[in-house]
């Protein structure tokens, strides 16, 4: 399910919880391509702009009736079926993937070499992997963004594109976690999907111009959402969820910054609090 940065994920271990780029140049899934196309491409793909209402759920039962135009929603869970009938309405559909960690609950999980698991990172049956071995994590994660393309995604919300300031058990770098997220990126753009960053607020001045919108759990409540501000400064979306604040408590403040904010369970159910528009 939801996804938390540094000692945040431990703290969350306690809740059972079961719920997927480099740098330019390569070839095949890599996604190299010249400046021209990735041009082309950018003007093609769908960006959601600033202050875009959407819906988060990837626990409980999928509740397709929420009046939002975006979903963000399990890219293994929902059926072709569901993101049509969101599609019917107008909706545009994210497809959540873990691509920073590996999930023993997943279907491909033995595709996952053993020396790429390191740590676990907090949540039952995961751990974090060693982003630094891009060859090996290419095809892993394109097979991913395939699944969320075949089943008619407009997105992809990468989580754990962070692991570099977390104790994953390997040496991880932040030019180590640049060249994955790029990597992840290229993956998405390559299938006409568009592509969010997740929490890696670090790193967000760097990537704003690789990614499409950016996906925030508790900046206002560890005082780090202006580290997103390059996104919306780029007309890109920050959609962002506080678990532990209450709305009157952050909404003045992130409305004004131009964020999709909301208040959400941390079992990310179908329940939303949207900050007031």
């Amino acid at each position: 399910m939801v996804r938390l940065t540094g000692g945040r994920a431990l703290g969350a271990a306690l809740l059972a919880c079961a719920l997927v780029a480099c740098g330019s140049g390569g070839d095949g899934d890599s996604g190299g391509t010249d400046g021209a196309a990735e041009e082309r491409e950018a003007q093609e793909l769908w960006r959601p702009a600033p202050g875009t209402p959407w819906q988060w759920q990837l626990g409980g039962t999928l509740d397709l009736t929420v009046d939002v135009p975006v979903y963000d929603v399990d890219g293994f869970e929902t059926t072709a079926a569901q993101v049509a009938e969101l599609h019917a309405r107008d909706v545009r559909v994210i497809c959540y993937v873990n691509a920073g960690a590996w999930e023993e609950f997943r279907p491909d999980a033995d595709a996952f070499p053993p020396e790429l698991l390191g740590e676990g990172n907090g949540w039952p049956g995961e751990r974090w992997l060693d982003i630094r071995e891009l060859d090996a994590l290419r095809p892993l994660l394109a097979a991913r963004f395939d699944m969320c393309a075949e089943k008619g995604f407009d997105a992809v919300e990468p989580d754990l594109l962070e692991g570099f300031t977390n104790d994953t058990g390997f040496p991880l770098t932040a030019a180590d976690q640049l060249a994955f997220n790029r990597m992840v990126a290229s993956l998405a753009h390559d299938r006409g999907l568009a592509v969010g960053l997740k929490n890696d607020g670090a790193q967000a001045a760097e990537l704003v111009d690789d990614f499409d919108f950016a996906v925030s759990e508790e900046c206002a409540a560890f005082g780090e959402c202006e580290l997103l501000l390059p996104f919306v400064e780029q007309g890109k979306a920050v959609l962002h969820v506080e678990y532990d604040l209450a709305a009157d408590e952050f909404c003045a403040e992130t409305t004004a910054l131009g964020f999709s904010s909301m208040v959400k369970r941390l079992e990310l159910d179908a329940w939303r609090e949207p900050c007031p528009s």
